[in-house]
């Protein structure tokens, strides 16, 4: 048994239970969305798949889309892509999105899992850090299950949810750009105006909380994104 997580985006209600059950079975957590809005939704919602599984038709948004804004967020998770289309066009579609491997159906589903094994045997596992702990940020400590920022004082913040994933996400990539469009899908689950004017006003209160530490600084990248940037 292993602890590897998969999701699985099919609208086919037959073959997404049994590809659900078939993964289960062989030891894997095994996530299913019905549509393409719901495998965003869900993506979205965790941070440690191994693995995402995709149909290319499906109602509301296809595969080929969600591709996309996955590879906004993660550049490196595994994608496999189920197509009932042998095209040539769709292949290179599929590959040109950053997919790992592609099965036109009706496929194997032991094939499939033999395909699952190889990928993930040569990606390299992701660092996780998932900050279930205090986080030393210059004086402060950050405690992200609480949504509590504390400075050496021990005066606290707490910390509205989107502040809190805010923080995180900066903390995830600390002296590295953010790409502000990035932030937005992950935390917000679209990139629109109103919600970019939104993000400003959190990352506003985030300077505002980290001020009395002159090493501590939220950059802004114009045009491109953030970055937290904490001196020596």
């Amino acid at each position: 048994m292993h602890n590897k997580r998969i999701l699985i985006v099919e609208d086919d209600p037959n073959l997404g239970k049994i590809l659900n059950e078939f993964l289960s079975a062989k030891g894997y957590h095994v996530m299913l969305a019905v549509d393409g809005e719901e495998g965003k939704e869900k993506f979205l919602n965790k941070d440690d798949w191994n693995l995402i599984i995709l149909d290319v038709m499906m109602p509301k948004k296809d595969g080929f889309s969600l591709a996309k804004d996955i590879r906004k967020v993660d550049k490196n998770i595994p994608i496999i892509f189920l197509t009932a289309k042998s095209q040539k066009e769709n292949i290179i579609k599929a590959f040109k999105l950053g997919g790992d491997d592609y099965l036109t159906k009706p496929f194997s589903i032991e094939e499939l899992l033999v395909r699952m094994e190889a990928i993930m045997k040569r990606t390299p596992p992701q660092k996780k850090n998932k900050l279930d702990d205090n986080f030393e940020l210059g004086n402060y400590t950050y405690i992200h299950n609480q949504n509590l920022l504390l400075d050496n004082n021990k005066n606290e913040h707490r910390l509205t949810t989107k502040e809190n994933e805010l923080l995180k996400l900066f903390c995830l990539n600390v002296n590295t750009k953010v790409d502000r469009n990035t932030a937005l899908i992950k935390i917000w689950g679209d990139d629109s105006y109103y919600n970019a004017r939104s993000m400003d006003v959190y990352i506003a209160k985030l300077r505002k909380y980290l001020k009395d530490d002159p090493k501590i600084e939220i950059k802004t990248i114009h045009g491109h994104g953030f970055k937290l940037l904490i001196l020596d």
